[in-house]
C-alpha cells in the first residue's frame, strides 16, 4: 500500500506509547529480570493493539509487521494466528492464510468465529463443501452469538452445490431462531424459487419488502424472476432498471443480462 492511512487519536497514543517502550528499554537493559520482562510484556501488549488498529484502517503490512513480533513472543495464541490468516487474506497470500486458519483452528477447535471467518475465506475461494463442513460445526454450538448468521451461510454453501433441501433446512433454522430478520426471510425466498415453489417465494420476497424497502442486488435479480414467472412487465422493467442503475457491476446484474441473450432479447 503506498499511503499509510492516518492514525486514529487512539492510534497515536498508542503510537506514543511504543516511542516510550522504546526509551524506557534503553534505560532498562542491565537491570534485566521482572524489569525487563515487564518491557517485553508491554512491548507485545502495544504491538498487539497498533496491529487491530492497523487492521481497521485496512493498512495490511503494518499490522502484518506488527503481528510478526507478536508471533514470535506467543506462537501459539489463536487470536493471533486468525489476524494474519486475516492479513494474509487481504494482501492475496492465500496459502499462508490457509495455513494460519488451520493453525488457529487446530490451537482452539472450540472457537466458532474463527471457523466462521475460515468458511467466509473458503466460500470466498469457491470450495463450498469445505466451507458447509466448518459451518456444519459452527451452527451446532448453542451459544455462537452469530449462530443465525452461521445458518445462512451454511444455506447459502448447500445452494451452491445445488442441495436445495439442505439449504431449505439451513434457512428454515435460522427463521425459527430470527423470524424478522430481512436476510433470512431474503433467503427462504431464493430457496423457495429454486425449488420452483413460486407462490411461496413471492409470499416471502413479499415479507421481505415490507422489512426492508431498500433492495440489494440479490434481492432485484429475484424479483425480476418473479415478475417473469407471473408476468408483471410492470414490476419486471422497475427491478431490471434499478438493478441496472444501482448494480451495473454485480454478479445479479450479469445473470440478468445473460438472461435477455439465452431469451433471445437484446
Amino acid at each position: 500500500m503506498s499511503r499509510v492511512p492516518r492514525l486514529s487519536r487512539h492510534g497515536r497514543v498508542l503510537l506514543l506509547s511504543v516511542l516510550a517502550l522504546l526509551l524506557c528499554a534503553c534505560v532498562t537493559t542491565e537491570t534485566g529480570g521482572f524489569a525487563e520482562k515487564a518491557d517485553e510484556k508491554k512491548a507485545y501488549e502495544t504491538s498487539l493493539q497498533l496491529a487491530k488498529t492497523y487492521i481497521s484502517n485496512g493498512n495490511w503490512q503494518q499490522a502484518k509487521r506488527h503481528l510478526k513480533y507478536v508471533e514470535t513472543v506467543d506462537k501459539h495464541n489463536p487470536e493471533t494466528l486468525e489476524a494474519l490468516a486475516l492479513v494474509y487474506q487481504n494482501t492475496g497470500e492465500l496459502e499462508m492464510a490457509e495455513n494460519y486458519y488451520r493453525r488457529a483452528i487446530e490451537q482452539d477447535p472450540k472457537a466458532m468465529r474463527i471457523r466462521n471467518n475460515y468458511a467466509a475465506y473458503l466460500y470466498e475461494q469457491e470450495r463450498y463443501r469445505e466451507a458447509a463442513a466448518q459451518l456444519e460445526v459452527v451452527v451446532g454450538e448453542l451459544l455462537y452469538e452469530r449462530r443465525v448468521d452461521a445458518f445462512v451461510n451454511l444455506g447459502r454453501c448447500y445452494l451452491k452445490l445445488n442441495e436445495l433441501d439442505r439449504a431449505e433446512g439451513a434457512f428454515k433454522r435460522a427463521l425459527l431462531m430470527e423470524r424478522d430478520d430481512p436476510t433470512v426471510v431474503l433467503s427462504m425466498a431464493e430457496v423457495s424459487f429454486r425449488k420452483q415453489d413460486y407462490p411461496q417465494s413471492q409470499r416471502y420476497y413479499d415479507a421481505f419488502r415490507e422489512m426492508n424497502p431498500r433492495q440489494s442486488a440479490a434481492s432485484l435479480w429475484l424479483g425480476i424472476r418473479l415478475a417473469d414467472v407471473f408476468d408483471d412487465e410492470d414490476a419486471y422493467a422497475s427491478y431490471a432498471l434499478a438493478l441496472k442503475n444501482l448494480f451495473p457491476k454485480s454478479e445479479e446484474y450479469l445473470l440478468y443480462k445473460a438472461s435477455l441473450t439465452n431469451s433471445g432479447v437484446e
